[in-house]
């Protein structure tokens, strides 16, 4: 058989295998030595095969489609650097736990380490930041090798999807020629056809004898909080509710946990609590001796310090992924338990609590803090603190709400209350970088509808090439950019006590003008005048179709002090709310 025909039936079978898993969706970034492995996807009827030619957004955009669709997505480049460029969205997508496949081509072993051209080491070229990796099996279309492609495509799905999900990484040498034989292939395979090794994936558990001793450590404090961070499955809401509602604990829901927005009871939500847990009186008023812990670690810097002060409690931290989510090492118990299984095994064990004092306690001061959020939602200029308090508002049901790093995520955390609207938020959380994140929201956009992106100015200036995926896939994306003109974060930061070179290093102001960008791209660019004019760009009856961009010009001291003014004024008014209770 000619080299043409074997590379042509061992690359059928490894696509056909991997299709029959359940991956589709494929980012591919064009290059010569990857050809025979793009050219045998785009032949297959059932495989979405998308362009980026930057390998680096290419990677940031198939991590976004795998986090809207909840499904593993391929990402295929050629050899050299290309490969070196998807690093960062393959740390992000190991710590975020979202199932990338990397296939990345490469030289035969013959032309590795002798000064061949686009040759680099590829060997374990991302370490520990993969769950596995293997370095393929030259083409052959022996029976023997053939079975050995479609078990390695079935082997890293499921190691992909496997909890924790995360990237696996596939290298594949190739000689050339490198065209295929595609004249009337077809993807039918005589030998199992309906895949060749299925893999089943469980849930993590505990046996019964452990969930009737957790309830009965639970059942005996009557001081106790839930905290909800980063979560993935949509039957959690209603279970972690439901408990919640009968040991009478509050639930401390993380932007990100999906407990903030929806169609469940969102009774004991508390949403305020980095505004009131900056303040020393709640922090005694509301101590617990229990906390149950469930998704990653919270965005909010007061609620993680609060956690660290209540180390002599309880704390109770349920994963069903079986990683180690605790920095601060407080965890007296970690639970390897899929979390909604939990909470629907412990509350079948639970007795509705008569007494609702110490939840009462915290409902209190949490509506409270809402109450004085007047400075905030009043606020007559462009701020950061008041597009946050609005968001829910402004964006329609069912809508997906991408927000940035930086300070976004964090006035997210602050300023977005609870709503019914079942808005699904995501970000990049799992390195908590910004780069790839214009092109991580337009990779969900695929799929998810209608989206919106909200960040700041340096984060849309580091992805700015991402763009171009709107214009090549006629993307629908509504995108917020709130140009404080640098980094505000740092305002908020210890190096901003050190005036004489916090620009140069830190604030780091670009001063550029977004608008030829995004006509660049196609995309429509509109600076906000006001509120009003907010609104009604993001009216939900408004037609609105392709690549439109919001700019918000804000003020970076005057969002700082805003921010200082406001957590000043509920100190203050929780501080005389607290002692008065004595």
């Amino acid at each position: 058989m000619s080299h043409q025909a074997t590379l042509t039936a061992y690359l059928v079978a490894f696509v056909a295998e991997l299709v029959q898993t359940g991956i589709t969706d494929v980012v591919v970034s064009p290059g010569s030595r990857s050809t025979p492995m793009a050219m045998v996807m785009a032949e297959h009827p059932d495989v979405n095969i998308h362009i980026h030619v930057d390998e680096r957004s290419a990677a940031f955009f198939a991590l976004g489609i795998a986090k809207a669709t909840n499904k593993p997505v391929a990402i295929l480049c050629t050899s050299g650097t290309a490969a070196a460029n998807y690093f960062p969205a393959i740390v992000e997508a190991r710590y975020s736990r979202v199932p990338l496949l990397v296939l990345t081509a490469d030289r035969p072993h013959e032309l590795r380490d002798v000064g061949a051209p686009q040759a680099i080491d590829q060997i374990h070229l991302y370490g520990h930041h993969v769950k596995w990796f293997a370095d393929m099996a030259l083409p052959d279309n022996s029976k023997d090798v053939i079975r050995y492609a479609r078990t390695v495509s079935a082997r890293a799905a499921a190691i992909a999807t496997a909890a924790p999900a995360g990237p696996v990484h596939l290298n594949f040498p190739f000689r050339e020629p490198l065209i295929p034989k595609l004249d009337g292939e077809t993807f039918q395979l005589e030998e199992r056809p309906k895949g060749y090794v299925h893999v089943r994936n469980g849930e993590l558990t505990i046996d019964e004898d452990e969930f009737k001793k957790i309830s009965l450590k639970l059942n005996s404090y009557k001081n106790g909080i839930i905290v909800c961070g980063n979560i993935g499955d949509e039957q959690f809401a209603q279970a972690v509710t439901d408990l919640s509602a009968a040991l009478r604990f509050p639930i401390l829901a993380d932007p990100l946990s999906q407990l903030r927005s929806g169609k469940h009871s969102l009774e004991n939500i508390v949403e305020a609590y980095d505004t009131f847990l900056r303040n020393e009186d709640a922090k005694v008023y509301l101590k617990p001796d229990v906390i149950v812990r469930f998704g990653a670690m919270p965005v909010s810097k007061a609620l993680t310090i609060f956690l660290k002060e209540n180390h002599q409690a309880d704390q109770l931290v349920i994963d069903g992924a079986g990683g180690w989510r605790d920095p601060a090492s407080l965890s007296t118990e970690m639970i390897y338990c899929n979390e909604s299984i939990f909470c629907e095994r412990l509350l079948a064990l639970t007795e509705k609590r008569e007494s609702a004092e110490y939840l009462e306690k915290w409902l209190e001061v949490n509506n409270l803090t809402k109450a004085n959020m007047a400075l905030i939602k009043d606020s007559q200029k462009l701020s950061e603190g008041r597009l946050f308090y609005q968001i829910a508002d402004l964006l329609p049901e069912g809508a997906t709400l991408f927000v940035g790093n930086s300070m976004p995520i964090r006035d997210l955390d602050s300023f977005f209350l609870n709503n019914q609207k079942s808005i699904k938020v995501i970000a990049n959380r799992g390195a908590n970088g910004i780069d790839g994140t214009v092109s991580a929201a337009l990779g969900a956009a695929l799929y998810s509808q209608p989206l919106y992106l909200v960040l700041g100015d340096l984060t849309f200036f580091h992805d700015l090439n991402g763009l171009i995926a709107a214009k090549l896939y006629g993307i629908d994306i509504q995108i917020i950019v709130v140009n404080n003109n640098g980094g505000g974060i740092f305002s908020f930061l210890p190096q901003s006590e050190h005036p004489k070179n916090f620009e140069l290093l830190f604030g780091t102001p670009l001063n550029l003008e977004f608008e030829h960008a995004v006509r660049m791209f196609n995309g429509n660019f509109t600076k906000v005048k006001d509120w009003e004019h907010l609104s009604e760009l993001m009216n939900p009856s408004a037609e609105v179709k392709g690549l439109n961009v919001y700019e918000v010009v804000t003020n970076r001291e005057s969002n700082l002090t805003e921010h200082r003014e406001f957590w000043r004024i509920v100190s203050q008014e929780i501080s005389n709310y607290v002692k008065g209770t004595h």
